[in-house]
C-alpha cells in the first residue's frame, strides 16, 4: 500500500455519518453503501459490484451472509461474509423499496444503473469532505472494519486469520497493515501480562 493510508473512523465519526445519511436524498441506499464498508469491510469495487443475488437467500429474502463472488472482488478473492445485524436491516429496508432483479446491483445511481468503483470512491470522498473528515477516503471504512475486528476477534474466539479471510487478503501481513494501533490498549495489555 503505497502512500498515506486512509484514516480509521472513530465511533463519533461513524455516528455523525449515519446521522447525516439519514437526511440525504438517497438516504436508504447511502446508508447501505456506508455499512457495506464499515460493517462488511468491502472495497469500493466490491460495493459497486455486489448484486442482490449475493445477499438474498433461496426464498428471495435478505439472508444472513453475503456471498461475494470472485467477479466482484480483487484478485478473485470471493468470500462469504456473515452479515452484521445493522447492515442486514439496512439491506432489508432497501430491498423492500423495490427489487429490480437478482442480477441487478444493490448500489445504483440516480439513473437506476450500477455505479462504478470510481463513482463509489468519489461518493465517499465527497461525503467525508462535506463532513470535514480530513484524511478519510473510501478505504476508511475497510480500515475501520479491519481494526475493529482485530481488536474484538479474541472475544469471538477467533484469530487474525479469521479477519484476513473476512476481508479477502492474500496474507496476514497485508491484514496487519490495515490495523491501527492503540496506545491505551498497549498500556492495558502490558499490565495484563
Amino acid at each position: 500500500m503505497a502512500g498515506k493510508q486512509a484514516k480509521v473512523l472513530t465511533a463519533t465519526q461513524i455516528s455523525t455519518v449515519l446521522l447525516h445519511l439519514g437526511s440525504t436524498r438517497h438516504g436508504v441506499r447511502d446508508r447501505v453503501m456506508f455499512l457495506l464498508s464499515i460493517k462488511a469491510g468491502m472495497r469500493a469495487k466490491e460495493i459497486a459490484s455486489i448484486t442482490w443475488s449475493m445477499v438474498l437467500n433461496a426464498e428471495g429474502q435478505v439472508g444472513d451472509v453475503i456471498h461475494l463472488e470472485d467477479k466482484a472482488t480483487k484478485r478473485a478473492s470471493g468470500r462469504t461474509i456473515p452479515m452484521n445485524k445493522e447492515l442486514r436491516a439496512a439491506l432489508v429496508d432497501l430491498h423492500g423499496r423495490g427489487l429490480r432483479g437478482t442480477d441487478h446491483p444493490v448500489i445504483f445511481s440516480e439513473r437506476g444503473i450500477g455505479m462504478t468503483a470510481n463513482t463509489v470512491v468519489a461518493w465517499f470522498g465527497r461525503l467525508y469532505e462535506r463532513l470535514g473528515f480530513l484524511g478519510c477516503s473510501s478505504h476508511s471504512g475497510r480500515r475501520t472494519f479491519v481494526t475493529t475486528a482485530a481488536k474484538k476477534v479474541g472475544m469471538a474466539g477467533g484469530s487474525l486469520r479469521d479477519v484476513q479471510q473476512l476481508v479477502g487478503h492474500a496474507s496476514l501481513a497485508m491484514t496487519a497493515k490495515y490495523i491501527e494501533g492503540d496506545s491505551d490498549a498497549k498500556r492495558k495489555l502490558v499490565n495484563l501480562i
